[in-house]
């Protein structure tokens, strides 16, 4: 009664290959195509920043989340609002401060912002106070 039901072996054998052979085509692609949207999300990831600073005046600007390092530096110029400021530190993917005293200034980047603030202070001295930090993170 249930020979119809039977299937020959060849057949079952055949079927499991084809199907193995679609999944394994099927992950294949699904990898080359998560690679393919990693690589676009990277290059179009706002993780860049900077900051600009004119000594004479105290004026500072910071940009952070900007798509390419250009427009970052063109935004904390604008902010900065002094016609001699001056990029003194760049972004990418991390975290950057500026500290000051009287006439003098250091800037440090770091992985988190107390980091890079530690960092500017260490080189700058006890007196020295941080005027600004941005993280692109």
């Amino acid at each position: 009664m249930t020979e119809w039901l039977e299937i020959p072996r060849r057949l079952v054998g055949a079927w499991l290959l084809k199907t193995l052979l679609i999944l394994l085509a099927a992950a294949a692609v699904s990898q080359s195509a998560g690679a393919a949207t990693s690589k676009v999300l990277k290059a179009v990831r706002p993780d860049n920043g900077a900051i600009a600073y004119h000594r004479a005046s105290g004026n500072f600007g910071y940009a952070v989340d900007r798509r390419n390092a250009r427009e970052a530096k063109v935004d904390a110029l604008k902010q900065c609002n002094h016609a001699d400021c001056e990029v003194v530190l760049t972004l990418k993917n991390s975290c950057g401060a500026l500290a000051s005293y009287k006439q003098t200034y250091f800037v440090s980047s770091g992985a988190t912002r107390a980091e890079a603030e530690a960092k500017a202070r260490r080189q700058c001295g006890v007196k020295c106070e941080i005027l600004v930090w941005a993280c692109t993170k």
